[in-house]
């Protein structure tokens, strides 16, 4: 029987998506490089909708009620898991994950080949054409994430206009053509492009755009902070999990605010949220406040200066004080 993954949607409004799971062939070439390459599941992962709406377009994909490949593409600060989402997918169906980004210094000829001379062993040198990084994961089983799409180069979005629409393919210089197969998924992930700083990104070409499916990843609310928090540390006291949940949304609250004037120039990514302030509660466990001198030591030390006042003000307005130690039981 083959191994099948089941999707369940979190809100309890859609009815869960069973899927096949896929399989790399030993016959590959790079088989068990490939293999390496699919990647483990995180067993603190917490599933906001994501997953299941992919599991969505996967299920539409197999169905073949389509004639040409849907391409989905998360935007998102950063900071929200848009890579970890993706990274988790491709761990759902044991897909090899090739997480490709495509930032200013990428060219075409780094993503899909160009002819390199090599030495034939008599003193003298020989052509041999090597591919580039999405050529190679388009030659077998493949989830592809191109993170960073608004900030790569016109050359190089023009290069995959054709893998992206109905021809489904790249044509190599070497007269070859490499097929978007059946076991391979495109993915792409971006920021928003905004008046954020978020430096080398621009608006996407409307012709490049337009071959994507652009969905908004937005920052977690307070219930799924927590969630998050006690799954990945159980004996995190409760009283420091609220406390953090409600600092990291009105920081975020204050990031997403469209008035420009009073707005945070610095989010509280989950990075922060996940792993930094509850690495500084063990580090200042047995101090006075454990959460104030995380504040400080991990939070405060990276965000822009401008912002020191307004989020000294939201946690003036949510902790004051933090929670009396230790924070873990």
């Amino acid at each position: 029987m083959p191994d099948i993954v089941r999707f369940e949607d979190p809100t309890g409004e859609g009815t869960p998506i069973e899927l096949e799971v896929f399989a790399v062939s030993k016959d590959a070439a790079d088989y068990e490089q490939r293999v390496r390459k699919i990647p483990e599941p995180d067993p603190y992962y917490v599933d906001l909708g994501m997953l299941y709406r992919l599991a969505l377009v996967e299920e539409v994909r197999r169905r073949d009620v389509i004639h040409a490949p849907i391409h989905v593409a998360l935007r998102g600060h950063m900071g929200t898991g848009k890579d970890h989402d993706l990274e988790q997918f491709a761990a759902s169906l044991r897909l090899p994950y090739y997480r490709i980004p495509l930032t200013g210094e990428v060219r075409d000829i780094t993503l899909i080949g160009s002819t390199k001379l090599h030495g034939d062993g008599k003193g003298g040198t020989e052509s041999r054409w090597e591919d580039g990084d999405i050529t190679r994961a388009l030659r077998g089983p493949a989830l592809i994430n191109m993170s960073e799409l608004n900030a790569a180069g016109a050359e190089t979005l023009f290069a995959l206009h054709a893998l992206l629409d109905r021809y489904g393919a790249l044509d190599l210089p070497t007269g070859e053509t490499v097929r978007l197969r059946p076991d391979t998924r495109v993915f792409g992930t971006m920021n928003p492009t905004d008046l954020r700083d978020y430096a080398g990104t621009q608006t996407l070409n409307k012709a490049f755009a337009d071959r994507w499916v652009i969905w908004e990843k937005r920052f977690p609310q307070i219930e799924q902070v927590e969630q998050m928090l006690r799954m990945r540390y159980p004996n995190m006291k409760d009283a420091f999990v609220t406390t953090i949940a409600r600092l990291t949304t009105e920081v975020n609250e204050s990031f997403t605010a469209s008035d420009a004037r009073t707005r945070v120039g610095t989010p509280m990514s989950l990075r922060s949220v996940l792993d930094r302030l509850p690495a500084g509660l063990w580090m200042y466990a047995h101090t006075k406040d454990p959460l104030r001198k995380s504040w400080e030591s991990l939070v405060l030390s990276h965000i822009d200066p401008f912002d020191f006042d307004h989020y000294e003000t939201v946690w003036n307005a949510v902790a004051r004080r933090g929670p009396e130690g230790p924070p873990f039981d």
